[in-house]
């Protein structure tokens, strides 16, 4: 099995970003939408410019509207934008960032190079449908997300074999706050996953 993609989702401060970046995520996730997560456009931009080479970052929303982002873009531009598949439809990104379309326990009509697919709510912990994503994931490459923490993600890659997954709650503490231990068994259980799966 090829190497799975992780993004930890709802970093705030450098403590989380550097804990992500030490456990050896790909890309971290910044929520700019109504969430115990959410970051101002100068916070966000603050992290971007901190992580390290070969990082990627995210900005999370959900239905952005024309013009609400000009500031975070004037600050730093991210290597992906995610909000849901519907809103991005004619959403117009700086150069450099790319979309990262949501899909909510539905399948595409049309599959973009590269997806979110994940359960009813963002960030309030609930799995998604594992049987449809595994449908999907041959099709795109589809990072599940949704309900994941370290204790089952091994059984979602197994079912799922999605090319990355996206954790936010399910690393925390309390809601917002990251835990860099449960941020290192989730990495960690990834890579077990991989290893068993060879």
């Amino acid at each position: 099995m090829s190497r799975t993609w992780i993004k930890i989702c709802g970093i705030r401060d450098q403590a989380a970003l550097d804990a992500a970046v030490r456990a050896g995520a790909d890309a971290v996730g910044f929520v700019m939408a109504a969430s115990p997560r959410r970051v101002s456009a100068t916070q966000a931009a603050e992290l971007i410019r901190q992580l390290p080479p070969g990082v990627r970052s995210v900005i999370v929303t959900l239905s952005p509207a024309p013009g609400e982002f000009d500031e975070l873009f004037g600050l730093a531009v991210p290597t992906w934008f995610q909000a849901d598949a519907q809103a991005l439809e004619g959403f117009v990104l700086p150069a450099g960032c790319e979309p990262l379309p949501v899909y909510r326990n539905v399948a595409p009509e049309s599959f973009p190079a590269r997806l979110v697919y994940e359960g009813a709510k963002s960030g309030a912990g609930e799995t998604a449908d594992w049987s449809l994503a595994n449908s999907l994931s041959a099709r795109t490459q589809l990072v599940l997300a949704g309900g994941l923490h370290p204790g089952n993600v091994a059984d979602a890659i197994a079912a799922v074999r999605p090319f990355g997954v996206d954790v936010s709650s399910g690393v925390e503490s309390s809601p917002g706050v990251k835990d860099p231990e449960r941020i290192r068994e989730f990495v960690a259980a990834v890579r077990a996953a991989e290893s068993e799966m060879e």
